[in-house]
């Protein structure tokens, strides 16, 4: 049986969901919002790891689940836990049901998509950049500083330069403008990262597994995902195919990141050289496969349930 915890209503858990009811799969959603309604145990013992879930009266071995697929959201955030102070007993029993299903499929020995240890890769842009180069892809000239000096010297340099988060939180990553370098003292309040800016076409790879699926993106926008922000048309995606090389290397790494799951952002530029981005931990790959009709669910269901 196979376990997907998060927002049923979300589209990367709803379309997996169709998908595993198309091949008669078992399956059991376990929705975040009903924390109230969960009981949760396990316990490892011997080098084996035991428990239960109960839901809607019934109370399920977990010995009987193969695999999970989880996009479980900050459970603070829950809109059932609007108004509550914090500590209150309706936070601490989401907290603890959360932190349960989190630790026990982070040690189960079974198929997970994608488990947290693995998904910290994204915490540190510089990290992935490292397994990036190790699988021969490229990464732009970056520089990572609190220093306003050391941040205009390298504008000057590179003449466009864009800049984002350090981290795994979600940012828009815009090109510098004068504005923005009127603003530098504020950098040395948090470090930011700098980009030289690459020529070329956006590539999002969903790797799944050992299966590749490519989505050339055609936008003026700096970051294509907030085209409508920054005062563009909305990206057009659309499937392409990539080499076989670039494909093993897209597969290659994401192993390397311990993530059955991923989505890899490319710039591939006018010389064909292949830039890398960032590797997506928990990418929403529903977003793509809506515009190109890619069977990315197809194959996450088939990799759950082990079938070929």
């Amino acid at each position: 049986m196979i376990l997907l915890c998060g927002i049923p209503s979300e589209s990367p858990i709803a379309l997996v969901r169709e998908r595993l009811v198309e091949m008669g799969i078992p399956h059991l959603v376990l929705s975040q919002r009903r924390f109230e309604e969960i009981a949760f145990h396990f316990e490892v013992s011997g080098g084996c790891v035991s428990g239960g879930l109960t839901l809607d009266g019934r109370t399920r071995d977990l010995d009987d689940f193969t695999a999970v697929y989880t996009r479980l959201m900050d459970d603070q955030s829950l809109p059932e836990l609007a108004g509550e102070s914090a500590g209150s007993p309706r936070r601490t029993r989401a907290r603890a049901l959360h932190d349960a299903v989190s630790q026990w499929y982070e040690v189960a020995p079974i198929r997970v998509v994608n488990r947290t240890a693995a998904m910290g890769s994204n915490g540190s842009k510089p990290f992935q950049a490292q397994a990036v180069t190790r699988r021969g892809l490229l990464t732009p000239e970056t520089l990572i500083t609190s220093d306003p000096e050391l941040a205009r010297a390298f504008v000057a340099e590179h003449e466009r330069v864009i800049f984002k988060s350090l981290s795994g939180i979600r940012s828009i990553v815009r090109e510098v403008c004068q504005a923005d370098l009127d603003r530098l003292e504020h950098i040395r309040w948090c470090p930011v990262q700098f980009q030289a800016f690459v020529e070329g076409r956006n590539v999002r790879v969903h790797t799944v597994g050992e299966e590749v699926f490519a989505t050339g993106i055609s936008t003026e926008a700096t970051d294509y995902r907030y085209a409508h922000r920054q005062g563009g048309e909305p990206a057009v995606l659309e499937a392409v195919e990539i080499s076989d090389d670039l494909a093993a290397q897209c597969v290659a790494l994401a192993r390397d990141l311990d993530l059955p799951l991923a989505g890899i952002d490319l710039k591939i530029a006018p010389d064909d050289g292949v830039y890398c981005f960032e590797v997506n931990p928990s990418p929403a790959y529903s977003y793509y496969e809506s515009h190109t009709g890619q069977p990315i669910s197809s194959a996450l269901a088939r990799y759950l349930a082990e079938v070929e």
